[in-house]
């Protein structure tokens, strides 16, 4: 977007190259009627031109000046002011109703550029329009602020040899604005410089010093050298005393730029903004501000833009009130043609306000698992687990079912450890023993609620649930974790002497031809039987009542 300062100074040379003249060829007498703001205007600039030079007939257009030779003089001025502020007349809008009423003040004046020039106003006097006394008044001073060194200076220093004209232009007039250009350029080389350590320092933060890429630094202090070297050209540009539309397209295009300019250094004063803030919403909890900080961004270059093209319409001369209302009128069918758009948008604000999800949030939608990594004003942005980026417009995603694992308030672990057959009781009922208490003491477990139990007799082990939940707020912590859990299980197993299982066949040949028999022998004396079941059970009711009565 930034344009380098050579390429800037030699389109101005260009335009500046070129002159033209408000009225090239001999017109018609003029009558000096002076019944509105029009013919005073026309008699005003008509007869101060140098195929009609009658400046006295000019200088009855001001008011209030009995001596002829200062009324001249005043009214030469006044159009020198014009043409220095490159302030082109057109004829074909200036008001020729004798009883014009300015709409604003409701009074007979009338005021041919509010904005650029507002103390120069015309007013009717006995049926005629001048040149008001106030601005009368005014004109030396308009003057000398248009021309600090004079009218004259660059003239005047070659009074002889560059009055010669080459293609419309003096000798004096190519040499002034040569000169201005290298001056410009000259000045843009040493400002830049000066500047850069002037925005590094600006922009430098004693907590994050090195934040700032000198890159986007260099960038600002060039485009602030531009964009004060371009009124530095502006400043001395009505010294060359260029024909009126040769001013004001020059006039024109240095404005133009300005605002381009300013409107860049405020984009990359935003860059610079968005990095402290995006450094400050890494330190916070809340996840919000990292969703609401690229929407942000977003709208303020959205309004930035806006306000530039509003501005450039203004210096363009362009009624910008009728063009907003010919936008809202043609609003509806805009409307209808940019539904999608809009729904979007409103997809965003409900994303938004609602807050089913954040940044960095894990989520799964429509068959879709992902990471939130930007919310925008039309889509949002899911970074999978395959690393590949899925962009989801916004007014779909606020009508889909989001499953949000990132505002879970506990992961659950959920497994099962296998033992084998051969382990004692008592050893395993202190090997859970020793899993609770693994749970009970890791910083990141839950422990008012988990479930660790002998729970199945499985075909080739005994199966131990491990049910339990992890309290973390990302699956990288929960997968550290996990690991941790599990790595004190295995040493636990070790400690303990406990064996883990996993799928085997025995095969047991319990008769060989001279070999002792393998066969078990049960004892199936029903009184034995009986003994032995009555002693297991109360010592089972002694435990269980234990149990209970903890």
């Amino acid at each position: 977007m930034m344009m380098r300062a050579r390429t800037i100074f030699f389109a101005l040379f260009l335009f500046l190259y070129f002159p033209f003249q408000l009225f090239g060829q001999r017109q018609q007498e003029v009558p000096v009627t002076l019944e509105s703001p029009y013919n005073t205007m026309l008699v005003h600039l008509h007869y101060l031109q140098p195929d009609s030079y009658e400046p006295a007939l000019a200088a009855r257009t001001l008011y209030g000046v009995p001596d002829s030779a200062q009324a001249v003089k005043l009214a030469i001025k006044l159009k020198q002011v014009l043409d220095g502020k490159g302030l082109y007349v057109r004829m074909g809008v200036l008001p020729r109703d004798s009883n014009y009423v300015d709409s604003t003040s409701n009074q007979n004046v009338y005021t041919p550029f509010p904005r650029q020039l507002p103390e120069v106003y015309l007013e009717r006097i006995n049926d005629r329009w001048y040149y008001s006394g106030e601005t009368v008044g005014l004109i030396p001073q308009l003057h000398k602020e248009v021309y600090p060194f004079g009218a004259d200076f660059l003239l005047n220093l070659l009074p002889h040899f560059g009055q010669r004209k080459v293609l419309g232009l003096a000798i004096w007039q190519y040499l002034g604005l040569l000169a201005i250009l290298l001056l410009a350029v000259l000045v843009h080389f040493i400002l830049s410089r000066i500047l850069r350590p002037i925005v590094r320092r600006l922009s430098r933060s004693r907590v994050y010093p090195s934040l700032v890429p000198p890159k986007l630094i260099w960038k600002i202090a060039r485009a602030a050298s531009v964009m004060i070297v371009i009124r530095l050209i502006q400043f001395f540009l009505p010294a060359l005393q260029l024909p009126i539309e040769s001013a004001n397209f020059a006039v024109i295009v240095i404005r133009l730029v300005g605002v381009i300019l300013v409107i860049y250094i405020l984009l990359r004063g935003l860059d610079i903004f968005i990095l402290y803030a995006d450094k400050f919403t890494q330190r916070t909890e809340s996840k919000m501000d990292e969703q609401l900080l690229p929407m942000l961004r977003r709208g303020i270059q959205f309004l930035l833009f806006l306000a530039g093209i509003i501005q450039a319409l203004r210096i363009l001369q362009a009624d910008v009130t009728t063009l907003i209302a010919g936008i809202s009128i043609g609003g509806l069918a805009l409307a209808l043609a940019a539904q999608d758009t809009l729904k979007n948008l409103f997809g965003s604000l409900t994303i938004f306000m609602d807050r089913p999800f954040q940044i960095g949030d894990w989520i799964n939608f429509s068959g879709v698992d992902g990471t939130v990594e930007e919310v925008g004003f039309r889509s949002t942005r899911v970074r999978t687990f395959s690393n590949s980026l899925v962009y989801v417009p916004n007014g779909k995603l606020a009508d889909m079912v989001v499953d949000n694992y990132g505002l879970r308030a506990y992961r659950r672990f959920n497994t099962s450890i296998s033992i084998t057959y051969d382990t004692p009781p008592a050893l395993v009922e202190k090997f859970v023993e020793g899993l609770r208490a693994i749970v009970a003491n890791h910083p990141q477990t839950r422990k008012d609620y988990f479930e660790i139990h002998l729970n199945e007799m499985s075909a080739s082990s005994l199966n131990i649930l491990f049910y339990i939940f992890f309290a973390v707020p990302s699956w990288t912590e929960e997968l550290k974790a996990k690991h941790e859990v599990l790595l004190a299980v295995m040493e636990l197993a070790q400690a303990l002497g406990v064996r883990f299982a996993f799928p085997t066949q025995t095969l047991h040949v319990e008769e060989l031809p001279g070999a002792t028999s393998l066969a078990p022998h049960y004892k199936t004396d029903p009184k034995a039987m009986d003994e032995k079941m009555k002693a297991f059970l109360e010592g089972y009711k002694m435990k269980v009542g234990r149990s209970v009565g903890h």
